[in-house]
Order: C-alpha cells, then sequence, then structure tokens
C-alpha cells in the first residue's frame, strides 16, 4: 500500500467531521512562521473551529484527526 500523504489526512478528517458534525467548511493547513504548521477545521455555525499545530504538516494533522476523534467519542459517551 502507498505511504499516506497529507491530502489523504485531510480527506480522512473531512469525512470525519462531515460524518459526525454535518457541515463543514474547511479543512486544511498553513504554515505561520512563529507556530509552525498549523491544522484547521471550519465547521458550521453552530461549532467552533478547531486547530492543531504540529512541527511538520503531518504531525499537525495527525494530531487534529486525534483531537476530532477524542471530541467525537467523548460525544457518544454523553
Amino acid at each position: 500500500m502507498a505511504e499516506k500523504t497529507d491530502a489523504d489526512r485531510i480527506k480522512e478528517i473531512y469525512k470525519l467531521c462531515k460524518s459526525h458534525f454535518g457541515d463543514v467548511r474547511f479543512v486544511g493547513l498553513k504554515y505561520q512562521t512563529k507556530i509552525g504548521w498549523m491544522a484547521k477545521a471550519e465547521l458550521g455555525e453552530d461549532f467552533e473551529n478547531l486547530t492543531a499545530d504540529g512541527k511538520t504538516s503531518t504531525d499537525a494533522l495527525r494530531k487534529l484527526r486525534d483531537r476530532v476523534k477524542k471530541i467525537i467519542k467523548r460525544y457518544n459517551g454523553v
């Protein structure tokens, strides 16, 4: 199997957010000089934006995915 790319990770996070939160405006990456790589998921009006930062773009996306999964797990536990 081919190695995952950042694009694959973004699609995975998008699908996770879409299936759980419904409205997803944007999932992506950007580089900020003072912070490093920022992964961001902009959700619908009912939810705030989720962000995660990392030394590499892949690291930031992994942290964001883990954060989304943790929120979904906590929501399902209630």
